[in-house]
């Protein structure tokens, strides 16, 4: 297994934003392109006066910032790029606060950033399918349950449901309404492959997966059975509990209209566990790219 970058390797790679610029455009172009403007095979250089370059034969302007996180920022790129490095070299996330105090920045500023990171982590991550023997489970994060129906304890919780491939570590988590069979059920039948083995505990909302196409096999909570014969969730009750630790202590909370982006974050670090040194390395590949956004989101304060 290769280590991750160190600090002194990123820095060393990356020690300015004239350097971050040429490492995006060649990534995202290559060292010769087609102009798609007059169609030759082209050789591109960087302008003084904006963030593009320029072709040699009819100086059309290509700029690699455009279709990606990047675009319409105000923030030094090399801050961008130790940002995501910071996102992949960390178990519990980076929140908003610690991106401020690091870049000296506002707080609108740092919670951008992170977002945008967070939906390109969601667009270079996979969605299955899942097959094999995978385990299913949900959870609820946030909130506080009602003391009674009158109570005034009545902040919301976001439900959580997430799969696991045992074979290839990939897990799909994502938020969900509820926990009926429909939708359970139908989110299964979305990720993963008939005829694999789910793995779940007893609740009723997972009755008729046998009448899909699927092997179904149990563990009862309820009696204190959490591992017979091979079945069991425990992995994904360990990732939910990740999950969980890292928004307690480093967040506090977090509404369900955002928990999508923070799913994508965990569930991008989650599958590339094995592999950490390819988790930076991937994200600087681009080779998928969040669409252009057309309205900014609402920053919350």
């Amino acid at each position: 297994m290769t280590k991750p970058l160190t600090v002194q390797q990123f820095f060393s790679l990356f020690p300015d934003d004239d350097t971050c610029l040429d490492h995006l455009f060649r990534t995202r172009f290559g060292e010769q392109v087609q102009c798609p403007k007059c169609n030759r095979i082209s050789k591109f250089y960087r302008l003084a006066s904006e963030l593009a370059y320029s072709c040699q034969w009819c100086g059309h302007h290509l700029h690699p910032m455009v279709d990606t996180p990047f675009e319409k920022t105000h923030s030094s790129l090399q801050r961008w790029y130790y940002a995501m490095y910071r996102f992949s070299t960390t178990r519990h996330g980076v929140s908003a606060k610690e991106l401020q105090r690091e870049f000296g920045c506002s707080y609108k500023t740092a919670w951008r950033m992170g977002h945008e990171i967070r939906k390109y982590l969601g667009a270079l991550d996979g969605q299955g399918p899942l097959d094999g023997n995978v385990e299913a489970d949900e959870t609820f994060i946030g909130g506080r349950k009602p003391a009674s129906e009158g109570g005034h304890n009545k902040l919301k919780k976001t439900v959580v449901f997430a799969m696991l491939d045992r074979e290839s570590g990939e897990v799909i988590s994502k938020v969900i309404t509820d926990t009926t069979g429909k939708t359970l059920t139908g989110e299964i039948e979305m990720h993963v492959a008939k005829g694999s083995t789910v793995h779940t505990d007893e609740w009723k909302g997972y009755a008729k997966l046998g009448e899909k196409g699927y092997e179904h096999s149990t563990v009862n909570h309820a009696a204190k059975e959490y591992a017979r014969d091979g079945s069991h969730v425990n992995t994904l009750e360990a990732y939910f509990g990740i999950l969980k630790r890292s928004i307690r202590s480093t967040r506090i909370w977090v509404s369900p209209k955002h928990m999508p982006k923070y799913l994508a974050e965990f569930e991008y670090r989650m599958n590339l566990r094995r592999t950490p040194d390819l988790m930076f390395r991937l994200m600087l590949s681009f080779k998928r790219l969040v669409p252009r956004v057309t309205a900014p989101e609402p920053i919350p304060f």
